[in-house]
């Protein structure tokens, strides 16, 4: 939300967040995301071996699980910073408030 002009900009925001339904999106994400790289994996050894493939099948499975997993979390956690960053603009009609926020939180700490 925009603030009318004229009127003085907020001087905070009451949660720049991305919503709870954001963050369990993206979690569910990360969930579908590492079990289809896990059923890649498995298949893409198990084509490739023969006879005994267990132990294999369930490495290809779990390294793939953790790669695309890993691949869905870094999308999410950018898609989530760029919410935050948008709700902040939002609220603030300042494009570069969100940045100075970040500046003062890093200082802060």
């Amino acid at each position: 939300m925009v603030h009318p002009p004229g009127a003085p900009p907020p001087t905070s925001v009451e949660s720049a967040a991305p919503p709870p339904g954001a963050r369990a999106l993206a979690i569910a994400a990360v969930v579908v995301g590492g079990t289809s790289g896990g059923f890649i994996g498995w298949a893409f050894v198990a084509l490739q071996c023969r006879g005994e493939c267990t132990t294999p099948s369930a490495l290809g499975a779990a390294i793939g699980a953790v790669l695309a997993a890993a691949g869905v979390a870094v999308l999410a956690v950018l898609v989530l910073r760029a919410m935050t960053e948008w709700r902040t603009i939002e609220h603030s009609g300042d494009p570069a408030a969100a940045r100075r926020a970040a500046q003062e939180a890093r200082r802060r700490s």
